[in-house]
């Protein structure tokens, strides 16, 4: 599985700059974070076709190293890789979009008490610094870094619940619910907005009640986009 670009996520993965960390990474790493990039806020649009030839001339490197570049985007989901076809811009649906979000609220919603049995100063912590780096990001206008630090937030918290085969599950739904809310941005939520709403979620875990925490997980993940007031009709098993 590709490395997680959001835990560097000092350098936003964003391609914009080179800090030591990203100097030091493999080259098909650093292609795959500037191709994330691409396809989160869709200047690689959904369905378009991806030429090896074409990146290779663009990040003047070999085929090769580009295809191992693509395999990571292919196990995030982000693109599709069809024998005798090529490689696809994988699309982004609003039915794909919701099924990732309720997915994704069940993990974490159902991660709480274990979260909380422990959760402590050094993830507050962290989960604060967390924080702080969403708002830096809304100030500079950067929405994917924004995104980045957001997912960041929402794993290390994941971390504390300890089920280390579920995390990768979480990390995909949380590419794909952000990918799908910077393409369909429709609604007028300002970035500062954005990443002001992970404050109820700290007080909440602050205050260690399990039912607050879970409940304020469940309304910041559903409202992460609008997909309708229905997202959450049916059973509710083993959210609180």
């Amino acid at each position: 599985m590709a490395a997680e670009s959001f835990d560097n996520s000092e350098n936003g993965g964003s391609g914009r700059g080179r800090t030591p960390a990203r100097r030091a990474a493999k080259r098909s790493h650093l292609i795959f974070e500037d191709l994330q990039r691409d396809i989160m806020l869709g200047d690689l649009a959904p369905r378009q076709v991806i030429l090896e030839l074409d990146l290779a001339d663009r990040f003047e490197c070999s085929q090769s190293t580009i295809r191992e570049a693509l395999m990571f985007l292919d196990t995030d989901g982000l693109v599709e890789r069809l024998p005798h076809r090529g490689t696809f811009v994988a699309d982004c649906r609003a039915d794909d979009a919701r099924e990732m979000i309720l997915i994704r609220r069940d993990i974490e919603c159902r991660g709480v008490a274990r979260v909380l049995e422990r959760y402590g100063p050094y993830l507050q912590k962290k989960l604060e610094t967390g924080l702080n780096n969403m708002r830096e990001a809304a100030r500079e206008g950067d929405e994917y870094l924004l995104s980045l630090h957001d997912r960041s937030f929402h794993l290390n918290l994941y971390e504390a619940a300890d089920l280390p085969s579920t995390r990768p599950i979480l990390r995909r739904c949380l590419i794909h619910n952000h990918r799908y809310k910077i393409l369909n941005a429709g609604s007028s939520r300002g970035l500062m907005e954005t990443a002001d709403r992970h404050v109820a979620i700290l007080d909440t875990l602050a205050s260690g009640d399990e039912v607050a925490a879970s409940e304020a997980l469940s309304r910041h993940i559903t409202t992460i986009v609008e997909l309708g007031p229905d997202i959450l009709a049916g059973p509710r098993d083993g959210v609180r």
